[in-house]
């Protein structure tokens, strides 16, 4: 089916705010014949939006270019009036009247004092200075990370960066909370970075695949978003594969500790393992491989390097006597051996397409999930066939839907170097690219530290550690810069950074929102959202440079994230100033991009419109060519293993790592290898009995859109819900509904009670993304239910340095009086000392 095939039969749209389908059929239409309906795009995908006095008044799909929309398109508008808006630039008291020497440990306590924009801009610039003459460069973190922006020219992250680098430099981050192990570990195995790698294009795995296992995913929960903009046609193979499952009998497996979205929609077989032990199951299914006669051996020997070696372990003739059989794993992972023994029997039959997901490399040894799925897709031997082989990007930003290769321009990126390696930029084109103003800032050799480490890194100042086969030294941080991210949501283990923060002079913190990590700032920018400003930027596929019109006037005293880099930068002087503008307004910044990108299409006989066109229209589209509906991973490789030599030292995947042994790391060996995590159900306690799993959330991207109506959806009287199999709440006398306390030494959290055998017996949900609301005078006890007060700031190993997901909690039920939800509201204001 064609995609306008396809959404002919669909509503137009959904408008935000309306009630009944004949009002929104009647808004839907007058929207699309409206002139003041414009185009814009989010993280949930592109949107028309109507604009009115000023307001975002409300927002439809834009159809055209979105083949499945997603409701979480509707809290965009309702999340831009929301209570939690910051409307001015605000300073907190104790800062205001000391500075960089006022008391720490009042960050989340003091009042707030609003302050014109002149006064913050040299309330920051002078702090900028400061630290840079006490203190150089690296003693500033600019690394900071988040999802927020889709937009190329107002991109926070990309433009913090671009500003420190002007100014003289800044520590970074490299590597993403998303996929730490999974980027550290498989250039190493399979020469590429697996996260980012194209994937078999989906008509093939329909016409090919006989079985499709999803392991450690939840695809129809997760494509919903896009680290770009999603058009969401991966529901539609979603929904082909299901068809396929009727027509000709192709099986779907799901491995995963919760009964997940997919595998109810799909009804898949679904194989409950104990969390962080796929590496055990995925072991045992190669032993018993081999014990069939069904491991490819002439795959292993002409295309792999170390398998007779990783054979040895798996037969126990290494160092731990150990055979890796059926029985060896079901102790471990909490399969059964009749169903280990039946995977190995099957996979080796059939054309089988192994899915991973993300989510169990971000645990204690992550780095060998995604090693070890490798190595078995290496067993059955079809890697580089029609519909065989592995992925791990089929449930992120529509992985394996045909893509073009779209002429995309340049992205007002950070300079070159490791600061721009380790970018987070979501719009047009690559990180790397060197604007093209003249100056010393762009050849900056800034540290980049492991994104996950910022903690040890402030804790442990100068201090040597093992990453990615390397030495690095923690520099000394004093001051912190956060744009567009949330730490308090996306780091492990909150109260501790809450703790740790308190070692820094200064932490800015720029954002729309009141969040948890605005809260405990000393001085907070106001940003407009995506809505607030023109823009520009693409689908995550490549099929549409998008335009983003500007739907409504800043909320409050809020300005685009360029204008309020600009501010700074005036501070500082004319110099700083046009070295960071190049003389050039947004809008020219966004005619910049789409022309650049229009000379390349030009070259390739596109027929790009001028710029005028495209904006008035909102979009380009870019054809799809014929070989991307057939495209194969590593199909290439196969045919010539000598001529296409993937990018290892030996050219093959790597079972066995020379490079990894030579670092000779013990939690984290020369092949894959099972290790006990620190925290798992094999060594639960009394104490602490119950294994704790933090899934993407289903109604917003990690914290965004947790301050809208869409929370109302799944909390429990205002609380995150707690998913707990029937026995366990049985034996807590627990039922759904009930508001209990879960907690560990690292913290403790209210979440409301759901009983259900989605979840495993001994294993408790809590999805990760509920807003931090500490009642800081108790323990720093969060009354909202941010999972990661409860998750270790521990790494994954030396290799990655990563984080983690899961822990062991208890769970009790809460008596006494339930305390009110704070976070989404205004904090306190003072007037000025």
């Amino acid at each position: 089916m064609q995609r306008r095939e396809f959404l002919s039969g669909m509503a137009a749209a959904t408008a935000v705010g309306t009630t009944s389908s004949s009002a929104i059929d009647i808004i839907s239409n007058s929207l699309m014949n409206d002139e003041s309906a414009r185009m814009t795009a989010s993280h949930f995908g592109p949107l028309r939006a109507f604009g009115k006095n000023g307001r975002f008044e409300s927002a439809m799909d834009a159809s055209e270019l979105d083949f499945f929309p997603v409701s979480l398109t509707q809290g965009v508008v309702a999340r831009t009036y929301d209570d939690t808006r910051i409307a001015k630039p605000s300073v907190r008291k104790g800062y205001l009247k000391d500075g960089y020497k006022s008391d720490k440990s009042m960050r989340g306590k003091d009042e707030w004092v609003e302050v014109s924009w002149d006064e913050a801009y040299k309330l920051v610039a002078n702090e900028l200075k400061r630290v840079y003459k006490e203190h150089g460069s690296s003693a500033i973190y600019g690394g900071s990370y988040g999802w927020y922006s889709v937009g190329s020219v107002n991109n926070p992250q990309t433009l913090l960066g671009r500003m420190l680098n002007i100014l003289g430099g800044y520590t970074t981050r490299t590597l993403t909370y998303s996929t730490h192990a999974i980027r550290a570990i498989m250039p190493y195995v399979s020469g590429t970075d697996e996260s980012g790698a194209l994937q078999t294009a989906w008509p093939v795995i329909l016409k090919h695949t006989e079985l499709v296992v999803i392991w450690g995913a939840d695809p129809i929960n997760t494509n919903q978003i896009a680290w770009g903009v999603p058009d969401h046609e991966s529901y539609i193979y979603f929904r082909k594969l299901k068809e396929q499952m009727a027509k000709r009998g192709v099986k779907v497996i799901v491995i995963d500790p919760v009964y997940n979205n997919t595998a109810d929609y799909l009804n898949a077989q679904h194989i409950s393992v104990n969390p962080t032990t796929d590496v055990a199951l995925m072991m045992a299914i190669c032993y018993e491989m081999m014990k069939l006669g069904k491991a490819d051996e002439n795959f292993l020997k002409k295309y792999t390097s170390g398998a007779e070696e990783f054979k040895k372990y798996l037969n126990g003739e290494a160092e731990d006597k150990t055979v890796k059989d059926a029985k060896w794993a079901s102790k471990i992972c909490g399969v059964s051996e009749k169903e280990i023994k039946e995977l190995a029997k099957v996979f080796g039959s059939k054309r089988t397409m192994l899915m991973g997901g993300w989510g169990p490399q971000r645990a204690h040894h992550g780095e060998q999930f995604h090693w070890m799925l490798t190595v078995l897709a290496c067993f059955i031997g079809q890697i580089g066939l029609p519909g065989g082989g592995y992925g791990f990007g089929y449930h992120y930003s529509d992985g394996g839907c045909p893509s073009p290769a779209a002429p995309v321009g340049s992205s007002l990126a950070l300079a070159s170097g490791k600061a721009a390696g380790s970018s987070a930029f979501p719009g047009l084109g690559a990180m790397s690219i060197v604007p093209s103003s003249e100056g010393e800032w762009k050849s900056r050799d800034n540290i980049a530290i492991p994104v996950s480490r910022i903690l040890d890194c402030i804790n442990n100042p100068g201090k040597e550690i093992d990453f990615n086969c390397k030495k690095l030294t923690y520099p000394e941080l004093k001051m912190a810069y956060w744009a567009g991210g949330n730490p308090y949501h996306h780091h492990p283990d909150t109260n501790l950074m809450a703790k740790t923060f308190e070692k820094l002079d200064t932490f800015i913190v720029q954002d729309c929102f009141w969040t948890a990590s605005a809260r405990m700032a000393d001085i907070v920018l106001p940003a407009a959202t995506e809505q607030e400003r023109n823009d520009i930027t693409k689908s995550h596929t490549n099929k549409f440079i998008i335009a983003m019109h500007k739907i409504a006037e800043p909320y409050g005293e809020a300005k685009s994230d360029y204008e309020i880099y600009s501010g700074i930068l005036k501070e500082f002087g004319d110099k700083e100033l046009m070295a960071f503008t190049e003389g050039k307004t947004e809008m020219e910044w966004i005619k910049h991009f789409y022309n650049t990108s229009k000379k390349k299409g030009d070259e390739s006989n596109l027929g790009m419109p001028e710029f005028d066109e495209f904006w008035a229209k909102g979009y380009v589209e870019f054809k799809i060519p014929q070989h991307a509906y057939e495209y194969v991973k590593q199909a290439e490789f196969r045919k010539n293993p000598i001529i296409n030599r993937v990018g290892t030292p030996s050219g093959k995947i790597e079972i066995v790592s020379k490079k990894i042994a030579k670092a000779a790391y013990a939690d984290c060996p020369l092949h894959p290898t099972w290790m006990e995590p620190m925290e798992w159900i094999g060594n639960k306690t009394d104490k602490y009995p119950l294994n704790l799993v933090s899934p993407h959330p289903k109604y917003r991207l990690h914290s965004q859109l947790n301050n809208t109506w869409l929370r109302n959806l799944e909390e429990v009287k205002g609380r995150e819900p707690v998913w707990i199999h029937p026995e366990d709440a049985k034996a807590r006398k627990l039922k759904s509904g009930d508001i209990v306390k879960v907690f560990n030494d690292r913290g403790t959290v209210l979440a409301g009670v759901i009983v259900t055998e989605f979840v495993k017996k001994g294993v408790v949900r809590i999805q990760e993304g509920g807003w931090w609301d500490p009642v800081l005078e108790k323990d720093g006890i969060c009354v909202h239910g941010n999972v990661n007060v409860l998750v270790p700031n521990e790494p994954t190993s030396s290799l990655a340095c990563g984080n983690q997901a899961t822990a062991l909690v208890q769970i009790e039920k809460f008596e006494g009086e339930l305390p009110s939800i704070k976070v989404f509201s205004q904090p306190k204001f003072s007037k000025k000392a």
